[in-house]
């Protein structure tokens, strides 16, 4: 169950329950717009709640070009459990025609940083979004093969469901990912 609060126009905090029978929550840090000031001292103060018995994990939905706009001074505070980073919509860091040097270039930057695990963000489909589609092919013997590696790599999220469920791309990347 989520529970979005509106910060912004562009700003979106989303609260999941993950296990009721641990008061463990989830705070989904999805900011695009607004403003860039005090998401630090906001994830600061949440994360403060781990320390009082109450398991709190922090996850973050940057854009790819590094540090993101939003959400860079957040991220340097090394709180983030999760960091599902949108290699899509973004020319500068994406996977292009058999080309990976942008992508890993920016994911190199990604996971040199002090955050958790980082998530590969992709697009289920052509049509999920503008630009940024890997082949599935080309993500299993190319991208995944080329990430898998780091220390840092939690996986792979996609999006969105809705496309998910129309092509089956995580049922074709499952194995690999």
């Amino acid at each position: 169950m989520k529970f979005p609060i509106k910060t912004t126009a562009n700003a979106e905090l989303k609260c999941a329950k993950v296990d009721r029978r641990r008061s463990k929550r989830l705070i989904d840090f999805d900011i695009e717009g607004g403003t860039n000031q005090h998401w630090d001292d906001l994830a600061r103060s949440l994360s403060a709640y781990s320390n009082s018995g109450k398991e709190v994990y922090l996850v973050a939905n940057p854009q790819c070009p590094y540090p993101d706009a939003w959400l860079g001074g957040a991220l340097q505070t090394g709180l983030f459990d999760y960091v599902w980073v949108q290699f899509y919509n973004n020319p500068s860091c994406e996977y292009s025609s058999g080309n990976i040097a942008n992508l890993q270039d920016a994911w190199n930057q990604w996971t040199s940083n002090t955050a958790g695990k980082i998530f590969l963000g992709l697009l289920a489909s052509t049509e999920a979004a503008n630009n940024g589609f890997i082949p599935v092919s080309d993500l299993t013997s190319k991208v995944l093969p080329a990430i898998k590696g780091s220390a840092k790599y939690g996986g792979v999220m996609l999006w969105s469901k809705y496309y998910d469920d129309q092509i089956g791309y995580s049922s074709s990347i499952k194995g690999s990912v």
